[in-house]
Order: structure tokens, then sequence, then C-alpha cells
């Protein structure tokens, strides 16, 4: 026990020294939040501008296009939560500069050409077009008229939607007109009215803001999964190189495989708890300040129901059965293979598999309470991940948390006994590399 202690220490204190871990402790937060936070702060600013030739030939849309940047009228309470979701509202692309050219009683294919020549053109004249709209004079009584949407890029979907959703609105404002019906009266009548999503849990508690739940099930699926990778490639790594230097020769003189092993999984295990109690410290710091932020706001979302205190201790539970699962099997390749790029040959389609409850988060944290989700909470390997995810956004069962405790313990010690016999023997073994026949007959016979 002493031996192993000696080995944990030495694994523990060799890691958190480093310049790279302490940079990447405090700075990952921070780069977490600006994946997150960039993409809706760039798509919110916009990305340019566009100037976009609309050609009626109905001749009555102009005042549809007079302000093609207003944007819609949204409840207050959707836009706050869409706001600290990172969603916001939905919003244009870019900037729109719309030219608007009446042409009622032209033919809007002859027409259309000089337009379509500025939109092709390569030079860079103030009279540059980003995308042609074409709007037939049929539109308002030919139920097969199409609009036609013109633009040099394939994928300029949004500002499509955008231009189209404008002519619509005012197309169908133009039908009822002439049917004699009040388009604002109408309009009025059929409002859609809000839907606020509400969970209601066992205890009778009432929670709100499911955008936000749905961006911290993926944020704390992250600090789950990344550190059980990351230090597993870590164990394997400095087993490989270990064998490399011919240094282990020495250690197992000294030490015994199995007290080596479990020195190098428990030092790496520390290493990564403490990265994690620092990551989630500074979560805690800052979800309290925005509770309090909020709170002086009077803003009608409740932070405290997303990072409760029973979330931190799931975290540190499922994230140690995690790590003890993920590390078994990295300790396994770098026993068996002589060279790090061997190694990685070896783990991969074997962490392709593992890390499917990971490529299934969406459907898991949309649909937490279907079968396939809860049978991959009660799998072996699958377990501490997603049943960590059903018990963040839902409340799954206690004996669905306790069973897949109970299953993942149980993996555990089935993947340390495998890792220990061949770690044993193939520590010291060089050469090609072990097949599975061969590998087999270790665990027999260590």
């Amino acid at each position: 026990m002493r031996k192993m202690y000696v080995v944990m220490k030495r694994e523990y204190l060799q890691a958190v020294r480093k310049k790279t871990f302490i940079i990447m402790t405090l700075l990952f937060p921070f780069l977490m939040a600006g994946l997150i936070v960039l993409p809706g702060l760039v798509m919110s600013k916009g990305m340019g501008k566009k100037r976009i030739a609309v050609l009626d030939g109905t001749g009555k849309l102009e005042s549809a296009f007079a302000r093609p940047n207003e944007k819609e009228k949204v409840d207050p309470k959707q836009e706050a939560r869409k706001q600290l979701s990172g969603g916001g509202p939905r919003a244009l692309p870019s900037q729109i500069t719309i030219e608007y050219a009446n042409k009622s009683n032209t033919d809007l294919e002859t027409a259309a050409k000089p337009y379509l020549d500025r939109l092709t053109r390569d030079d860079e004249a103030a009279d540059k077009l980003e995308a042609v709209f074409m709007v037939p004079a049929a539109a308002l009584s030919d139920e097969e008229t199409r609009l036609t949407y013109y633009s040099r890029s394939a994928t300029d979907l949004m500002t499509q939607e955008r231009v189209a959703r404008l002519a619509n609105k005012s197309l169908q404002s133009l039908r009822l007109g002439q049917n004699g019906i009040h388009p604002e009266l109408v309009e009025n009548l059929l409002r859609d009215v809000p839907v606020e999503a509400v969970q209601l849990s066992r205890s009778g508690e009432k929670k709100t803001g499911g955008e936000l739940n749905f961006i911290v099930a993926f944020i704390f699926g992250a600090l789950l999964i990344l550190p059980s990778f990351v230090y597993g490639q870590e164990t394997m790594r400095g087993i490989v190189q270990e064998k490399t230097d011919r240094v282990v020769e020495v250690l197992v003189s000294s030490v015994t495989p199995m007290e080596l092993l479990t020195g190098k999984i428990l030092g790496i295990a520390a290493v990564g708890l403490t990265q994690i109690f620092v990551w989630l410290t500074m979560i805690a710091l800052a979800t309290g300040f925005a509770a309090t932020t909020l709170a002086v706001a009077d803003a009608p979302v409740n932070m405290s129901q997303f990072v409760r205190p029973g979330v931190f201790v799931y975290f540190f539970i499922f994230f140690i059965l995690a790590y003890l699962t993920y590390v078994c099997v990295y300790a396994i390749a770098g026993a068996v293979c002589n060279s790090e790029k061997e190694a990685q040959q070896f783990i991969m389609p074997i962490m392709m598999v593992m890390m499917m409850p990971w490529f299934l988060m969406m459907p898991i944290v949309m649909n937490p309470d279907a079968p396939f989700a809860v049978g991959f909470s009660l799998a072996p390997v699958f377990g501490p991940i997603t049943m960590f995810v059903r018990a963040l956004v839902t409340e799954p069962p206690l004996w669905h948390i306790a069973a897949s405790i109970g299953i993942s313990l149980a993996t555990i010690v089935v993947f340390f006994w495998i890792t220990a016999k061949i770690f044993r023997i193939g520590i010291l073994s060089y050469g090609k590399r072990p097949t599975i026949p061969e590998l087999m007959k270790w665990i027999r016979v260590a």
C-alpha cells in the first residue's frame, strides 16, 4: 500500500506541476464559454451587409420591404430565456439593403437580366448585388406560383427565409383585403399564444427554462467525458513511455505490477478531480453571480434550479465511475503496445464505441425517459455519462440511479481485473503487438 501511494503521489505531482495543467485549468472554462457564446454573438451582431434587389411583379409589395431589418415582436419572457441560453432572437445574419423595383407591367424574366448580371459579376462596385428576389404577378391568385431567390451562395438560407417571410406576409394581407377581410383583425384573431415549458418534479416543484437546462446538460456532459479521455490518454502515454525507456523494468523490481497500475490510475484520477474541482468552483461562482444579477433585475429565470447541490454530488460520483471505466482500457493499450502511434490505432475503434452516449447526447437530453436512454443509462460502460445527463434534465427513479452505479462498479471491477492480468504480462512484453487470442491467453495464465 505504501509503494502504491508513492507511485500515486509521483504521478499526481508530476502532472499538476506542469504549466500546461495550470493554464488549461484556469482557461478551459473561458474557452468553453467562448465556444458557446461566440456563435450567438456573431449572429446577433451580424456578418456584414447585403444588397438585395426585389423585383415585384404584383407592384403592391413596396411597403413590405420598407424596413427589412425590423425585428418581429416577441414575448419578453421567451426573449429573456433565449438570450440566457445563447440562442437569442431569430435575427438576421446581416443587415439587408433592399433595392425595390416595381415590375407589374413587364416581363419579369426579361426585367431580371440586368439585375442577375450585377449579381454574377466579380467587381466590388457599390451597386453589386448579393441576391435577387422575384415575385411573379400571379403570386396573388395562382396557387402553383413560386417565388424565386437568386444568390451566389447556396447556403444563404436565413436571408432567403427572412425576405420570403416578408413577401408572404404581405401577400396574405393583400389576399384577405381582396376578399373583404381586414388583415389586422385576422392577425389579431389568429395570433399565437406563447407556451411556457414547466418541469414538474416528483415533489411538486415547478421548474421553468428548458432552453437553459438543455445548454447546462451539454456543458456538464462535456466536463464529465472530456477529462476522462484526456487523462486516459495521459495514462496510456506514460505507460508506453516507460516501456520505451525501459524504466518499467526498474519499477517492477521494487513494486508489483498491481501496485504500479493502481498507483498510476489513482494518481491521474486525483489530477482529474483537482481540475474538475477548480472548474466546478468557477461554475458555482459564475452561477451565484448570475443568480444574484437576475434576482436584482427581476428576470423570469431562476438560475439555482439548473445548478443544484445534487448536481455536483452526482457529477462527482459519475465522474469517478466514468474515469475508472475508461482509464482501464487506456492502460491496456499502453501495456500491449510499444509506441504511442500503435497505441492510438489500438484504442481508436474501442473509444468510438465507448463515446456512443456523447454522439447520442441530443436525443438523450430531449427525451431522457425514452427506452433507449434508459437502456444506455443501465448498460455497462455507457451508464455513467447517460445516467448523469438523465439525472440532470429529469428525475429518474432512484432505483435507476442505484442500479447504474452498481452496474458501473461491477464493470470497473471486471475491467480492473482484466487490466491487471494483461498489465502484468504486457508491461514487460516487446515486439509485435499481441492479437486478441494472445490477450485471452494472457488473461488465463496471468
